[in-house]
């Protein structure tokens, strides 16, 4: 009985030494792009038209910090969007090649029913060939498959690749590939990031973000 016992036990630790191991080691996503630099001269924002952009964003200590209320107006005043408070990554507009988005996220307890990241440029009757979502405490893309669950009070990694040739949208969590989509068409895209209220939204939305970065390749 005890040699059977030690076998199972050593396959056991073997096991759990490979996994261990390996996912410590995670895949270097940038290899093989190009980082382009970023300023304040890059970061367009979008925020209600009625008020200061100081009153619903900040940056302080590298992160930056969105919020709206639900109840809030649109970024100008004929708009028939909704509430939002965001970055639009400017002067990087693309139209082919191979693009990627970094950041680390930050969604608080209770923010509910907003998009945090987008990818921005399809063909209609879509306005994005991405959105990443929060929906009671679940990361979702748009509000369909879960990316991750319980992403409540608690920093997370995003990389999203868009093959533009190749129609191809990929996203990953900290280093881990968690869906694949389909592009939607369109002619020319970029990347935005803050809050931007959609269905059945909380009354309070809030994102927070930090060490954002923008690559890109040619096409393969």
């Amino acid at each position: 009985m005890g040699t059977p016992f030690k076998i199972s036990y050593l396959i056991i630790f073997l096991c759990y030494s490979f996994i261990h191991c390996s996912s410590s080691e995670p895949v270097d996503l940038t290899l093989g792009f190009t980082e382009l630099p970023l300023n304040t001269s890059n970061f367009h924002h979008h925020y209600p038209f009625d008020l200061n952009l100081r009153n619903r964003y900040s940056f302080k200590d590298g992160i930056h910090k969105f919020w709206v209320y639900s109840t809030d107006k649109p970024l100008s005043r004929n708009s028939p969007t909704r509430p939002r408070s965001e970055i639009k990554i400017s002067g990087y507009d693309y139209s082919h090649g191979v693009w990627q988005f970094e950041g680390r996220g930050f969604v608080p307890s209770y923010t509910s029913g907003v998009c945090i990241m987008q990818l921005f440029g399809s063909d209609p009757p879509h306005a994005t060939t991405l959105m990443v979502r929060t929906y009671n405490g679940l990361l979702t893309y748009y509000r369909g498959p879960v990316l991750i669950p319980n992403i409540w009070d608690r920093w997370f990694k995003l990389n999203v690749i868009h093959d533009v040739e190749a129609s191809n949208v990929k996203i990953y969590i900290n280093g881990v590939l968690v869906h694949e989509a389909q592009g939607h068409g369109g002619t020319s895209y970029y990347f935005k990031f803050g809050v931007y209220t959609q269905n059945d939204p909380s009354y309070y939305m809030e994102s927070r973000w930090k060490r954002i970065r923008i690559l890109n390749k040619a096409c393969s």
